[in-house]
């Protein structure tokens, strides 16, 4: 795959207003290069595990990041982030919950499916803004991920 064309970002967000804020802060960062966006829980998995209109892809191309919310039409957050922590060829991604949802419950079950970090949506934009920017600079700049033998 053309390195132009490698998904740095994976959004999994139903959201239009969210899904926009998002976009905006990451573009506000410099980090809205490469997104690829999933509005439901079963097209994030057909990206990640190329599956159906994602077939041509490899699945060796992983996102460097996925941001994933919880509440997702069709196949939701957790049973995605069940399955993408489940399968060796994927489980190294990080995977960030980006959700509106504090419910301890949630919190809990994504840590023990692997989750890398569990982000509660701040209500106003500018909360939003920093909060989107920090992690984006963080798992795309900072992280060092370890390198995959293909």
């Amino acid at each position: 795959m053309n390195a132009t064309h490698i998904v740095e970002i994976l959004l999994v967000e139903d959201s239009l207003e969210d899904l926009e804020l998002t976009q905006r802060a990451l573009r506000n960062a410099k980090l809205g290069n490469n997104i690829q966006i999933a509005r439901d829980g079963a097209e994030a998995l057909d990206f990640i595990f190329c599956e159906g209109p994602h077939a041509e892809r490899r699945i060796e191309d992983t996102p460097k990041l996925i941001l994933l919310d919880l509440k997702l039409p069709k196949v939701d957050g957790l049973e995605v982030l069940e399955r993408i922590k489940g399968d060796p060829r994927t489980k190294h991604i990080p995977v960030v919950v980006l959700t509106s949802s504090k419910e301890q419950i949630d919190v809990v079950k994504s840590y023990q499916l692997g989750v890398n970090s569990y982000i509660v949506k701040p209500v106003d934009f500018e909360g939003f803004n920093a909060a989107v920017q920090e992690l984006g600079m963080y798992w795309l700049l900072l992280n060092q991920p370890p390198k995959l033998e293909k």
